[in-house]
């Protein structure tokens, strides 16, 4: 496997500086062609400075096998570190690392069924197998004790693996510390009402206590919400929707067969800032929600941070660095690039790109990711990076300087 380590290109992507709120307005006004809407960004040019690099100074430690032993599901998709504070006595422990399986063993899409845990010292084993069917990317830790996992599965009225335009909307499912299915969330009665609609993708704001912020995109829909959970341990379902607010909408989304489906994806979340960050795999941009933590409205899109296809090849998975920067994982289910296979791509909060890095010689193997929460690396004085490797059926470990 050879990897490559670019350095910022001549040419820049079509991106934003955050501040210039009053400019990027216009790009939602169609009487402005795609040459014109690049040419007013580029004249704005890039203040930052040259950002310290993540994907510049991987370290490989090693590959790990995400095939279960009891069925043989393929696919990894989420990537989810158990975080500090999680709630001890159960199977899991801080430094942990969660990653869910879309496919079954026939590598039949939507259709896995299992989650499997990676220990610190790289041994892996079975968290989870249920009966729900394609766990995606939504896959996120609670402190309290629980673990979300959403699934997209294939339409069980036709040939399996086949998507349609009735693929049923999937759900989240509530595991708790043992690995034990405790509820599912799926339609809410709330006004107004909050409808998981295939959910792709999934992060959390805080999740401390007796209480949680979630994001979920939804690729069925098209949309992202916000809820806030109630977390009551001892009740017979532990997690109560209190709130949910619609933040975004207008997402590219539909039925992709290639890949199931496609739409909005990976969620990254700047608790500094309010900011919530959207990939989306159609038209390989990158969106910026403001406010997203507090805000009652429907931001539509948000605000376009970044418009690149010449590095974004239908990114599925984000993931907020250390550094303030974006590392998003391209599954390559659009715009392929043969020269460019299942790449990560960084880039700064403004959308200015940074570098890129291949997980795999060959195209679609790039879904997942995350980075480990601080303290929790592998090795001392670093940081650690979690992407799934498709095309191996495995989880690849990286190491970088902090």
């Amino acid at each position: 496997m050879q990897n490559r380590r670019s350095p910022r290109r001549t040419m820049q992507p079509v991106c934003e500086a955050l501040e210039s709120r009053e400019l990027l307005s216009a790009f939602h006004d169609l009487s402005l062609s795609s040459h014109q809407k690049a040419v007013a960004i580029q004249t704005l040019g890039n203040s930052d400075p040259a950002p310290t690099s993540i994907l510049n100074n991987l370290t490989f430690v090693r590959a790990v096998s995400t095939v279960p032993a009891v069925n043989g599901d393929l696919n990894p998709y989420g990537v989810a570190f158990v975080p500090r504070g999680f709630l001890p006595g159960g199977n899991l422990n801080p430094g942990d690392i969660l990653v869910s399986n879309f496919n079954n063993s026939g590598n039949i899409q939507g259709t896995g069924t299992t989650i499997v845990k990676i220990a610190p010292d790289g041994t892996q084993s079975l968290f989870f197998q249920g009966s729900s069917l394609g766990l995606d990317t939504a896959l996120a830790v609670l402190k309290s004790g629980f673990v979300l996992v959403g699934n997209v599965p294939s339409n069980p009225s036709t040939p399996v693996g086949t998507p349609t335009s009735t693929t049923p909307q999937g759900s989240i499912q509530v595991l708790d510390k043992f690995g034990n299915l405790v509820q599912t969330l799926s339609v809410q009665p709330l006004s107004p009402p909050s409808r998981v609609n295939g959910p792709w993708d999934m992060t959390v704001a805080a999740g401390r206590g007796s209480s949680a912020l979630v994001f979920v995109s939804n690729v069925l829909s098209g949309t992202v919400w916000r809820y806030k959970l109630a977390v009551r341990p001892t009740t017979f379902e532990p997690i109560q929707i209190t709130s949910a607010v619609l933040i975004g909408s207008g997402f590219p989304h539909g039925i992709f067969p290639p890949g199931l489906v496609a739409g909005p994806g990976g969620l990254a979340y700047n608790a500094n800032t309010g900011t919530l960050f959207v990939a989306s795999q159609f038209d390989n941009s990158i969106y910026a929600i403001y406010n997203a933590g507090s805000t009652s409205k429907n931001h539509g899109t948000g605000k376009l941070l970044v418009h690149d296809p010449t590095h974004l090849h239908g990114p599925i998975g984000l993931t907020l660095a250390p550094n303030g920067n974006l590392i998003a994982a391209n599954s390559d289910a659009f715009n392929v690039d043969p020269a460019q296979p299942s790449e990560l791509v960084e880039y700064t909060h403004r959308g200015a790109f940074v570098a890129q890095f291949s997980v795999d010689p060959a195209t679609g193997g790039a879904f997942g990711l995350a980075i480990s929460p601080p303290g929790l690396s592998i090795s001392p004085n670093t940081g650690t990076l979690a992407a799934v490797d498709d095309n191996i059926a495995a989880l690849k470990e990286y190491t970088f300087p902090t």
